[in-house]
């Protein structure tokens, strides 16, 4: 049957789920599920081990090469990123063509190569197609590999370890699988400095021969060419690959167990705005597991999307996050079941509690017999449309492979979904989610949400952001005798470079290169200030120009992107007004001052005062030791929220560091912003008193 028509017939049974009114205590039923009839590769295998198959899809006069390794995950221990770089390096010229000549060659015939530690990729028009597998063959059998190339991705890798070192994502994914499978293992190694920088180029020469290796592999072919004519081609221009002589497979290692009774494992970040919740157990499900299909299901009721129970509960119902959602991975060497969610500080418990409980339902209760139903719907409705990419007829030949699964595997995929039952669901949910041996990872601000946590009775581990055990975390300390408010002020004006000094500052000129948490550029920054509080910044790409700006000249101000100008709101305008942009230590008055605690950030001992102006509180963190600035901490409501609702707060947090000195003073040359997005200002460039006019902020 046309996919397109397969397409409209499970929408409309998804339409006729929602609306029609059916006896809720029984599945609706169904006809039989339609057949799916996938085009058979052409398969051969050179002499050397190399596994091809051939799909030939004339539809559009395109190619593409899909060569994967299947290699047993391997540790990479003291070298761990070794793999990372390896992958950086191949498919940047061979020992026969230079890098810049490889790379123009590509992008003259306007082709797409890309490369992994254990697969690679290729694909354009299909009249040139020898070329591209020749070219795919030569960077795969003969990769030029440079010294000067490898130190400048290390460089990369590292400054990207230290962008994410305040970045309560990146920290919650790397302990969640450390503690999951364990730093031992190939699932829970993480890279660190230190280990990037022991990989050598000859490490790297030794790991492509461990890694590339021919008997593994498989090549996956699928466009606009004639299969015999491809098995020629691919036999001169891949028949010389050689098995690495001596090569053995990896042996897996045994992952953690999971524990024992179920564990809060607390991971404290300071700087968080808001808390990343998972509960998570490693499990063994691969897709030639009988009750793969049922999993799915399974998974897509409890957490799959919009309709699944987590989302409902968790944002719908109670308003504790914007998205609610679980997985399972199906990877035939290690798999781990996990539901998420990022949630506001002051909701982490309640949040926790609300995951366990849609686990425990999904395992103790029956399934709604329409929600089976349309979960069935929805997956059907996702698969056939999959059909439409010629990519996915390559992946599931692949697969086929991959996972030992029956040649008709593909064809049965919806009577197998069909057949799934209420009972079903059930059983792989008290199979699969450990609600009884789960680990719940919470990385968030502990002076914030341990207290709360605690009382849930669920015993709490506490780790630190490397996945090591560490005591319990202490956030408060007793103030000296002696010390005020006004007195840290005073140390912190005396450490930048005196009072005098900074009085003398009246307008700053910033340059920064800034990375933005999950965007695919990073731009450059300009930010213009000028004494009392007029502000300006704009950041730029390459290409695009100026793509966002802010501006406020001490009366007015706006946003400005993508051409849309947004004025400030009057409450804007008047904290702005009452604020000062540049050393505003120099004007605060002692009785707006709380000094509360002593607490720490990064190890290191801070006083934490509490600003309050205009009914405003903030928070500024001063390093106990260097009397420097380490934080500030707002909080603020978007545009006609109301304030009373926690549910509308926007945390904002500044972390400074990289002090140096400008004209006698000293400045922050890295600040890391974490809020609903994250920023990284990398400062390349400060000037104080020139470049900066009354227009700049208009």
């Amino acid at each position: 049957m046309n996919t397109k028509i397969l397409t409209f017939v499970c929408v409309f049974l998804i339409s006729i789920g929602l609306q029609a009114q059916l006896d809720r205590t029984k599945a609706p039923e169904s006809g039989p599920a339609p057949k799916i009839k996938l085009q058979k590769p052409v398969e051969f295998t050179l002499s050397n081990g190399l596994k091809v198959m051939v799909i030939e899809n004339h539809k559009l006069p395109r190619v593409s090469y899909g060569l994967t390794i299947d290699n047993i995950p391997a540790v990479e221990g003291d070298k761990k990123g070794i793999s990372i770089l390896l992958a950086a390096l191949l498919g940047n010229g061979t020992t026969s063509i230079t890098k810049d000549d490889f790379n123009e060659e590509i992008d003259f015939l306007g082709a797409n190569l890309n490369f992994s530690a254990s697969e690679a990729f290729a694909s354009g028009l299909s009249k040139y197609s020898e070329r591209m597998l020749e070219l795919l063959a030569d960077a795969t059998m003969n990769p030029l590999f440079d010294e000067a190339e490898l130190n400048k991705e290390r460089v990369r890798q590292i400054e990207g370890l230290k962008a994410g070192e305040k970045s309560v994502d990146v920290v919650a994914r790397r302990v969640a699988l450390a503690l999951a499978y364990g730093t031992h293992h190939p699932g829970g190694e993480f890279e660190t400095e230190e280990s990037l920088n022991n990989v050598t180029l000859d490490d790297i020469k030794e790991f492509y021969k461990k890694s590339f290796n021919s008997e593994n592999a498989y090549l996956v072919v699928i466009g606009d060419v004639d299969a015999t004519t491809i098995e020629k081609q691919v036999k001169k221009y891949f028949g010389s690959w050689e098995n690495t002589a001596g090569y053995e497979a990896n042996k897996m290692p045994i992952e953690n167990p999971n524990v024992e009774n179920t564990q809060i494992n607390f991971i404290d970040m300071p700087n968080a705005v808001q808390s990343n919740v998972s509960v998570m157990n490693t499990t063994k499900f691969k897709m030639s597991d009988p009750d793969y299909h049922a999993v799915l299901i399974a998974n897509h009721i409890l957490g799959g999307g919009g309709n699944g129970y987590l989302f409902k509960n968790l944002r719908e119902k109670h308003g504790y996050t914007y998205g609610a959602y679980s997985g399972i991975n199906d990877n035939k060497y290690v798999s781990r079941f996990r539901a998420s969610a990022k949630v506001r500080n002051m909701v982490t418990d309640s949040s926790v509690v609300q995951i366990l409980n849609e686990l425990k339902r999904i395992r103790t209760m029956d399934v709604d017999p329409q929600d089976l139903f349309e979960a069935k719907a929805e997956y059907l409705g996702f698969f056939v449309l999959a059909l439409e990419n010629p990519q996915t007829i390559s992946q599931y030949a692949l697969n086929i492979k991959l996972n030992n699964l029956p040649e008709d595997f593909y064809e049965n995929y919806l009577e197998k979904i069909n057949a799934v039952t209420v009972e079903d669901i059930k059983r792989v949910a008290n199979k699969h989610f450990k609600v009884d041996n789960a680990r719940i990872v919470v990385v968030g601000k502990g002076s914030d949400v341990l207290e709360n946590l605690e009382k849930i009775g669920i015993p709490i581990k506490y780790f630190d952001q490397y996945a090591n055990p560490v005591e319990k975390p202490v956030f408060s300390k007793p103030i000296p005798e002696g010390v005020t408010a006004q007195t840290v002020l005073d140390n912190y004006l005396s450490a930048i470079g005196g009072k005098d000094k900074a009085e003398t500052v009246k307008t700053i000129l910033t340059n920064a290169q800034v990375k933005i948490e999950g965007a695919p550029f990073e731009p450059t920054a300009e930010i213009k200030q000028m004494f009392p509080n007029k502000e300006s910044l704009e950041m730029s790409v390459e290409g695009y120009g100026v793509i966002f700006k802010q501006k406020y000249n001490g009366e007015t101000g706006y946003t400005e992107q993508q051409g849309e100008r947004k004025a400030f709101s009057d409450k804007d305008l008047n904290e702005r007004k009452s604020g000062y942009s540049i050393f505003p230590e120099l004007y605060y008055h002692i009785e707006n001052l709380n000094l509360e605690s002593i607490v720490s950030i990064d190890e290191n001992d801070v006083y934490k005062i509490k600003i309050s102006i205009d009914g405003k509180d903030t928070y500024r963190y001063y390093d106990i030791k260097t009397g420097l600035l380490l934080r500030t901490e707002t909080t603020s409501y978007p545009i006609d929220s109301n304030e009373e609702s926690q549910s509308q707060a926007i945390i904002l947090i500044v972390d400074y560091g990289d002090y140096k000195l400008v004209n006698d003073v000293l400045y922050p040359h890295q600040t890391y912003i974490s809020g609903p997005q994250s920023f990284n200002f990398n400062i390349s460039n400060i000037i104080i008193n020139e470049g900066v006019t009354d227009t700049d902020f208009d």
